[in-house]
């Protein structure tokens, strides 16, 4: 589960990581008043999930609060489409003499977490790594006692920090490694980092990814239909369901989430593209009728039906197919793969 960047940015806040002062505004007369209390310039930052919204143009400055007002009204009119329910973040312009980029993650294959920085911020670090992977620095970190003092000074000094500075990343990487392991996080990313005239550090984005796995040790973080990006999602995600919707017109709909995976690929390999990717095997293999009938919510040519009989029992899979076929009535062909 992905947070929103507000909602990044009061759990950093939390735990005496710097933020910028903003309001969350649900109306663009609300980030007129919020421009007013904070101060112009101002940037305002729509809520939505999707990364680059600098690109998107979904993140903008304003100088005076009318100007505020009419750019908000922009990003809260749903161009480009978004998820419903989207809000403006007014935050405070923060000048800087550096951007940096940090981030804590997990590296499976060596068992421990994974620190990123780079003294590249406020890119797109996925190909800043592919074009100039020397610009991304890698930290293996201890998953129980953190970033060791000596492993801040050694990277601050990469980073191309001053003393005084070094001090504060230090500090800072110690609260974000707490952080990081208090939410079960997959990844808490600060990009950028400014770093300001008066040498304080402070998040000037954030993104925070939970493990699903988790979330029951963190109820206040219930997903949420503003979460998931189609009303089809939302329902397979209360329902139990592996579903994502994509922008093709074959539809998925396969027993195991390697099966699943492995058809996807194999559809993109011959030159088609998936609509939607629904798994229900495992617990679900008696549920064919809910999984065709969220496979019917998408805007697809075919229902491509894959499962392969190892847990879940094939003839109970295909006897649910049949039922599913006859109650619903598909209004498309129907392709299956039964093994």
């Amino acid at each position: 589960m992905r947070l929103f960047e507000y909602q990044a940015k009061e759990l950093l806040s939390a735990r005496g990581i710097k933020i910028p002062p903003s309001k969350l505004a649900e109306s663009a007369e609300q980030a007129a008043r919020a421009a007013e209390r904070i101060g112009c310039p101002c940037m305002l930052k729509a809520q939505v999930l999707e990364g680059g919204r600098g690109k998107a143009g979904l993140i903008r400055k304003a100088e005076t609060p009318a100007q505020a007002k009419q750019e908000a009204a922009e990003l809260l009119s749903g161009a480009p489409p978004g998820p419903p329910g989207r809000r403006v973040l007014v935050e405070q312009y923060v000048p800087s003499v550096r951007e940096l980029y940090l981030s804590l993650s997990i590296d499976p294959a060596a068992a421990c977490d994974l620190l990123l920085a780079s003294a590249s911020g406020g890119v797109e670090i996925e190909k800043l790594a592919a074009s100039s992977p020397q610009a991304v620095i890698r930290e293996p970190v201890d998953p129980l006692s953190g970033p060791r003092p000596a492993q801040c000074r050694n990277l601050a000094g990469r980073l191309g920090l001053d003393t005084g500075a070094a001090g504060k990343l230090s500090d800072l990487l110690g609260r974000l490694h707490e952080l990081f392991h208090s939410l079960d996080a997959e990844l808490v990313e600060i990009n950028p980092l400014f770093l300001t005239p008066e040498q304080e550090m402070m998040a000037g984005d954030a993104k925070i990814i939970l493990d699903d796995n988790a979330l029951y040790r963190h109820p206040e973080f219930s997903p949420t239909r503003e979460h998931f990006a189609s009303a089809a999602e939302f329902e397979a995600h209360q329902q139990g369901f592996p579903y994502v919707q994509f922008r093709g017109d074959i539809s998925l709909m396969c027993a195991g989430a390697g099966l699943t995976n492995t058809v996807y690929d194999l559809v993109r390999d011959f030159g088609g593209e998936v609509a939607s990717y629904l798994e229900f095997g495992g617990p679900n293999y008696r549920r064919a009728l809910e999984a065709m009938k969220l496979c019917l919510k998408t805007d697809s040519k075919v229902i491509l039906i894959v499962t392969f009989g190892t847990i879940a029992r094939a003839d109970v899979m295909a006897e649910g197919i049949v039922a599913a076929i006859d109650a619903l009535k598909p209004n498309r062909p129907i392709v299956t793969c039964i093994r």
